[in-house]
């Protein structure tokens, strides 16, 4: 095996580069993952604008953590997986042992560690993972697909909380892929109705497509508009999606008597938000948020192997890990939709 390999080096704010590192060294309980694809995350995104994710980030590092491929080799006490398995990867590694861990609060783990996060991670050619953090994923299962596994068990994560009841009415803002990831888990949750609030077009368009029953441009619309729109539909649910104050702010507005607020969307670690307690308490209203994704990873991948859960239209087409910096950088490119690196 080559002893080099290409891999996007994170080194500090704004400064990503293209290089050629050592390949990857696997313990007795690791193994070799050839990544196939990697998916961009807004958490990456945060951590490239200098701010900090779900982790303390120490670069030079390489990101990623949303990825799938092939194992090419495999430690010496590894008898579950082989050479040429197809996996993805769960990328939070528990310790076991913590009080947390102990607890079935694993995600709250006192010594996890991230990979493409805390440890190198997914935008490389190759990783190395412990073994218990890989998935097998099955031939039928295209590779691109099962990247998306971990965004969507942090999705699952959220539903759950989120605590939706046939019948229900939910509301989800922000139609990046996250909110219409969350839009069809509502649906499987058995949601009677599910609004889309979005200000882009094509991505309204996109929600109308995968089932929304109604598409709202809130741009033109006042803030008093917006929540008399909103009042009308009772909503038992309202998912934030956008991460950004303001809307985080129209979550609560827009959420319907005795309804559950889960505040999904990964703002600024500094962002502060303007809540009237009153507007809590005259709705008996319901503040929930997710913490990654815990105990999640296998129900995520069945749904995408039993074709449950569309996690590819709402991607623009596979880049080379040249365009990754150029992606990070610039806005405009990732309101288009969904990036995912291939490797």
């Amino acid at each position: 095996m080559k002893n080099t390999m290409k891999a996007a080096v994170f080194y500090g704010r704004h400064d990503m580069r293209i290089e050629q590192v050592e390949m990857p060294r696997i313990g007795e309980d690791e193994v070799l993952v050839k990544v196939a694809y990697c998916g961009v995350c807004g958490t990456d995104v945060h951590i490239f604008e200098g701010d900090k994710g779900c982790a303390e980030v120490h670069p030079p590092i390489i990101l990623g953590h949303e990825f799938s491929g092939v194992i090419a080799e495999v430690g010496a006490r590894v008898r579950n997986r082989k050479a040429g398995d197809r996996v993805n990867v769960d990328p939070n590694v528990l310790c076991g042992r913590c009080e947390y861990c102990l607890s079935a609060k694993g995600h709250f783990c006192e010594h996890m560690t991230g990979i493409g996060t805390m440890v190198n991670g997914g935008f490389a050619e190759y990783v190395a993972v412990p073994v218990g953090q890989t998935r097998l994923v099955s031939e039928k299962t295209d590779l691109q697909a099962a990247a998306m596994t971990e965004p969507l068990a942090c999705c699952l994560h959220g539903m759950d909380l989120c605590e939706i009841k046939p019948g229900d009415r939910v509301l989800v803002i922000g139609a990046g892929m996250i909110g219409l990831l969350m839009l069809q888990l509502s649906r499987l949750s058995g949601a009677s109705f599910v609004a889309v609030s979005e200000p882009v077009a094509e991505k309204r368009e996109e929600a109308q497509r995968l089932g929304a029953d109604l598409c709202i441009d809130p741009v033109p619309m006042s803030a008093d508009q917006f929540e008399t729109l909103c009042r009308g539909y009772d909503f038992n649910c309202v998912i934030e999606c956008a991460g950004l104050t303001r809307t985080i702010g129209q979550a609560v507005a827009a959420a319907g008597k005795k309804a559950t607020v889960m505040m999904f969307g990964l703002t600024k670690p500094a962002d502060t938000v303007m809540l009237k307690p009153y507007d809590v308490f005259s709705k008996e209203l319901t503040l929930r948020s997710s913490y990654i994704n815990p105990y999640t990873q296998s129900r995520a991948l069945a749904l995408i192997e039993q074709g449950r859960i569309d996690v590819k239209s709402m991607a623009c087409p596979p880049i080379p890990l040249e365009k990754l910096p150029d992606v990070l950088a610039d806005a405009s490119l990732r309101a288009k939709g969904k990036y995912v690196v291939k490797l």
